[in-house]
């Protein structure tokens, strides 16, 4: 029993890494895509926030499942540390993969957000823009309609 659930957390930190390293693939496809602010798809930025999103879901489901695991096999695992003193090394050093990559994941998040925020100020200047422009169109048309309407000011009456 012992021996199987010191697999299953195994396990769970290996399949931690691999959705990591998806979180890594859809970060840096993020920077790409924001790096050219004047040509982002908007339809694949959505679509790298819901991949993101539930990559983030299976991390959650993963750790909590590892917590709930290893709650109830911690004791025991303390009593024979010598019987599983490999694989307590393996996990140890999947435990430092995983700081590792959270720390540049973290680092990476950081920075795109500021593309993004970089990226939304200067689509929100451009909306500004474009509805000054708009506006001004709009009361030149007005007020060149209401200009037909103004008699002749000066009238030559010489016959």
């Amino acid at each position: 029993m012992l021996s199987a659930s010191m697999d299953m957390l195994e396990e769970s930190l290996l399949k931690k890494i691999e959705v990591m390293k998806k979180i890594e693939e859809e970060n840096e496809k993020q920077k790409n895509l924001l790096s050219n602010p004047d040509e982002v798809d908007e339809v694949a930025f959505d679509k790298i926030l819901d991949d993101k999103g539930e990559l983030i879901d299976q991390l959650l489901k993963l750790d909590d499942g590892f917590q709930t695991l290893f709650n109830r096999v911690k004791e025991e695992v303390g009593q024979n540390k010598d019987s599983f003193k490999e694989q307590i090394k393996r996990m140890q050093e999947l435990i430092q993969e995983i700081t590792g990559r959270s720390a540049s994941i973290e680092a990476t998040e950081h920075r795109n957000k500021k593309l993004a925020e970089e990226y939304f100020s200067a689509a929100r200047q451009k909306m500004n823009f474009s509805r000054q422009t708009s506006a001004a169109a709009f009361n030149y048309y007005r007020t060149m309609n209401n200009f037909k309407d103004i008699p002749p000011q000066f009238l030559d009456n010489k016959n």
